[in-house]
């Protein structure tokens, strides 16, 4: 019997040194994907007088949520305020809001759409991807759908690193510019999910899925007008 549970407690100490190990290599494994994804975008996050100087294929700014009433969340109404600076500055004549219409009842890209329009954009200059369910639907999108190659990246700088690193995977010569005007509440919580989703998306650039949506191009040297809603 002495025998039997000191053999059992071997194994069981063994399991524990398996799983321990195991647990620290997917730690290390994460952690070396977020290095080499942020290491990436260094260098091409520009402050907004050297990306006006870039002569783009359009700025794309990536969705955030939408309050009721479409109202832009505060994240996503300071992406929308860069992005105007930056088509005022001369970055590109072409705005790509990319964002959530999946559903009748939450619409991201024709808020940000409005949003620019009131800032004084003319509508044609202003794209509508109604199929950026992701960051990296957003990116493969803007590459086939609106033939863009040459893109500044409009979003918070932590989200940034992944956009571009995808950018950069997808082949297209993208720089982003970071909008970080204030501080937002619940960011601790969106540090901590991004460390994950730019492991999801390190995997999904080397297997290059084809998003949700694909459809017919509608390069950006054309009008924005002919992503409006039909009525």
């Amino acid at each position: 019997m002495k025998k039997a549970k000191t053999k059992t407690g071997r194994v069981l100490r063994a399991a524990i040194l398996i799983v321990v190990a195991a647990a620290l290599l997917c730690v290390a494994a994460v952690l070396i994907v977020n290095k080499r994804v942020m290491a990436s975008a260094e260098g091409r996050i520009l402050p907004e007088q050297e990306a006006a100087a870039l002569d783009a294929d359009c700025i794309l700014v990536l969705g955030a949520g939408v309050w009721s009433g479409g109202v832009p969340s505060h994240m996503l109404a300071d992406r929308l305020d860069e992005a105007v600076r930056l088509y005022e500055l001369g970055a590109s004549g072409k705005l790509l809001m990319s964002g959530d219409h999946g559903r009748e009842d939450y619409d991201e890209v024709n808020v940000m759409k409005s949003y620019a329009i009131d800032a004084g954009v003319p509508s044609e200059d202003v794209f509508m991807d109604h199929a950026g369910f992701s960051t990296y639907e957003s990116l493969y999108r803007a590459r086939d759908v609106f033939k863009a190659q040459r893109i500044v990246i409009v979003t918070q700088r932590y989200h940034l690193y992944r956009a571009l690193y995808v950018a950069e995977k997808l082949g297209l010569e993208a720089y982003g510019v970071a909008s970080d005007p204030r501080e937002y509440r619940g960011q601790e919580f969106r540090e901590l999910r991004e460390i994950l989703a730019r492991c999801k998306d390190w995997a999904y650039t080397i297997v290059q899925p084809e998003p949700t949506y694909l459809g017919e191009a509608i390069p950006v040297s054309g009008s924005g007008d002919l992503t409006n809603d039909k009525a």
